[in-house]
């Protein structure tokens, strides 16, 4: 199902950053492409370079890099992804996407994108459970994106409770799951 889709991995920066190592090295191993944009604040935890070598691919950071020949590289990522799956989605990116504000790489990615776009949240159980955090997963979906988890478990700091980044294989089985419908439609 995924050897010769494109996928765009979203990091947002969250301590479940690390994480999207193993997202993008099972990507490819199913044979799909992969592109990775990461925000600045990603980059705090995991770097490009370790992403870069397991997609294969350059990995996009900042807003205004040096030119590649791509006019608009946000455009043409979102335009070239099949789907677009952010892992993982802090609090910030979901409410930066629900509001509309594009003012990083990622966010503007997003808003370019031209097939699906999947979140998979992961944050602190307080800030899961805010009001306003619901009221922007609430909306999105509302406009038709997809969301994975978040799972309960233990989160950074020891706490246990929901906003755990859902499993590695929960993400690839939404993905897969996506593009099957979309191929149906």
């Amino acid at each position: 199902m995924l050897k010769d889709k494109t996928i765009l991995v979203g990091i947002s920066g969250g301590i479940a950053a690390y994480k999207a190592a193993g997202l993008v090295s099972r990507l490819k191993q199913a044979g799909a492409g992969v592109l990775v944009v990461m925000t600045p604040h990603a980059a705090r935890f995991i770097t490009p370079l370790t992403l870069q070598t397991l997609s294969g691919n350059p990995v996009y950071v900042e807003m205004f890099p040096p030119a590649t020949g791509e006019p608009a590289e946000h455009v043409w990522l979102g335009e070239t992804a099949d789907i677009v799956a952010v892992a993982p989605a802090t609090a910030n990116i979901i409410g930066k996407v629900a509001a509309g504000i594009a003012d990083d790489m990622l966010s503007t990615t997003i808003m370019a994108a031209r097939g699906p776009v999947l979140l998979a949240p992961s944050m602190h159980q307080r800030m899961w459970q805010q009001p306003i955090v619901q009221a922007n997963i609430a909306k999105l979906k509302k406009l038709g994106f997809h969301f994975v988890g978040p799972a309960t478990g233990r989160l950074a700091r020891g706490d246990e409770g929901e906003g755990r980044l859902a499993e590695i294989d929960e993400i690839i089985d939404t993905i897969e799951e996506i593009l099957r419908s979309k191929k149906r439609s």
